[in-house]
């Protein structure tokens, strides 16, 4: 008997991330699908739970980004692609993508990519390097504002291009989910006295996330609001961050949470969560978390983030790197009526569970699948 397709996604690695946790998903629902789920990365915390949902793990050294070691990782998959017969290749990132085309056109098996960034043009060559995640048999954008990127740059047409909204599973981000209790002790852990108001900023610490920002529209507020940074990376900028905070008079009302793995009951946590990266976000996932959680959600207004922030219905949305006019919806939406907010909360908790589920996404990709193996 034939063995059931079998699906190679390859990565970087497998650490914490929307672009790895996505990976996850879809090794679940390729095995959920009856096909063998494979994934090849420099590994990381995620490996195990490839294996966990019926995937294998195969570590290669793809953070690589030299031409030798693409080269040589191109073998690698080729190998890889022939022991296991592979019929589908599926790149998430630059480097590794351009080791999958060259694998998939020594062996036969289809190329699928997703373009999961706005990919920076800055420097010479960088258009051709990024050209790779537009070069696949299908090539799936992860949001409206990146399929109209990819048109514009690379000139891909309709039948090759697919939209598949990143999702958000309900199940563990559920408000209903969560214990009362355990949302008061990180409530009481964060300093935050009763009706003291919580301002959330989930993200990596990276300048262009929009962390500064923040710190200079909470200043401007009145009621003593706490400002909270839940996301790791780079230490240097997080003590810039304590050193502006300082000078803005808000020391003692700045937390670093660091990277946080139970996500929900942090969001729920908050009265106000907020995006307010001052570059163009692909797509935004922390958005759809935190309308998961029904929380109210001021995102900037750019990226992926206008297609699932719905102006006064869903969130609201506000100049990228414009802290007076972020403060100013901060003071709006902390002035609403409770019962307002959660209005708010409840239609975009509606909106995710329509639109933005991985279940949804999960589907779609599988559906992509289908389409090459005919």
């Amino acid at each position: 008997m034939p063995q059931p397709p079998a699906i190679l996604q390859v990565l970087p690695a497998l650490v914490a991330g929307g672009v790895e946790r996505g990976t996850v998903e879809i090794a679940e629902a390729i095995a959920a699908a009856g096909w063998r789920a494979l994934v090849a990365s420099a590994g990381g915390a995620l490996a195990v739970e490839v294996e966990r949902v019926g995937g294998v793990h195969v570590t290669l050294p793809l953070a690589t980004k030299s031409p030798l070691g693409i080269l040589r990782n191109a073998g690698a998959l080729a190998a890889l692609v022939r022991q296991e017969e592979v019929a589908i290749l599926h790149a998430r990132s630059r480097a590794p993508a351009w080791s999958a085309l060259l694998a998939s056109r020594r062996t036969g098996a289809h190329l699928v990519t997703t373009y999961h960034g706005a990919y920076n043009e800055g420097l010479p060559g960088k258009r051709l390097y990024n050209s790779v995640m537009a070069r696949g048999e299908r090539v799936i954008a992860i949001s409206h504002f990146i399929a109209d990127l990819v048109r514009a740059r690379h000139g891909t047409g309709p039948g090759r291009l697919r939209v598949i909204p990143r999702g958000v599973d309900p199940r563990r981000f559920d408000p209903a989910a969560v214990p009362p209790p355990q949302v008061a002790a990180l409530r009481e852990s964060w300093g935050a006295a009763l009706g003291q108001p919580v301002i959330l900023l989930p993200g990596r610490m990276t300048r262009w996330k929009g962390q500064a920002v923040l710190l200079e529209a909470v200043a401007r507020l009145p009621g003593q609001p706490i400002a909270v940074l839940a996301g790791g990376g780079n230490e240097e900028f997080a003590r810039e961050l304590r050193g502006r905070a300082q000078a803005l008079g808000l020391g003692d009302r700045l937390r670093l949470a660091g990277h946080v793995e139970a996500m929900a009951p942090a969001l729920l946590a908050a009265d106000v969560v907020v995006h307010a990266s001052t570059d163009p976000e692909a797509f935004g996932r922390t958005v759809i978390e935190a309308q998961a959680m029904a929380r109210p959600v001021i995102a900037s207004d750019l990226g992926g983030p206008r297609e699932t922030v719905e102006e006064g219905v869903t969130g609201w949305r506000v100049p990228p790197g414009d802290p007076a006019a972020l403060a100013a919806a901060l003071a709006r939406v902390l002035a609403l009526p409770e019962a307002e907010r959660a209005a708010v909360g409840a239609r975009a908790r509606a909106a995710v569970l329509r639109d933005y589920t991985t279940t949804a996404m999960q589907a779609a990709t599988i559906g992509v699948y289908r389409e090459l193996l005919g």
